[in-house]
């Protein structure tokens, strides 16, 4: 035979949904989490990418996502991104996008404030060939 439910559950339940905001607990959200929300919204804008891959100084095939470093103190972010600009894409311009998204989508997502958005551009990326203009 099971026990009737406990109606006293169910108050503090409503209790607790009812509590102000700092009563209720904490969410925490990871310096990594944030570096790869990060890394996500500088892919986001179209003339930048990730950073090419080397093995012992040789080049080898394909991309990885743009290096981030990530600091969270309280409800403050500071950011740097690394990344490739693709060529002749305005460099200063693609920094801006790149800055200006890694705010918006990181407030958006955590809910953090982000104060400064450093933007590394450590490579100049060609176009793919079939996106090339021959003169």
């Amino acid at each position: 035979m099971t026990a009737p439910p406990d109606a006293g559950e169910d108050a503090r339940e409503d209790a607790r949904e009812d509590a102000p905001s700092g009563e209720r607990g904490e969410t925490r959200i990871s310096d990594r989490a944030v570096a790869r929300i990060v890394a996500r919204a500088a892919g986001e804008v179209e003339e930048s990418g990730g950073l090419g891959r080397s093995l012992l100084g040789v080049s080898v095939p394909g991309r990885r996502a743009a290096r981030t470093e990530v600091r969270v103190d309280g409800d403050i972010v500071t950011a740097r991104v690394a990344l490739s600009v693709t060529y002749p894409m305005p460099v200063r311009e693609t920094a801006r996008r790149v800055r200006d998204n890694v705010r918006e989508r990181v407030e958006a997502l955590t809910g953090l404030t982000v104060r400064q958005v450093d933007v590394d551009v450590a490579e100049l990326d060609q176009p793919p060939a079939r996106e090339r203009t021959v003169r």
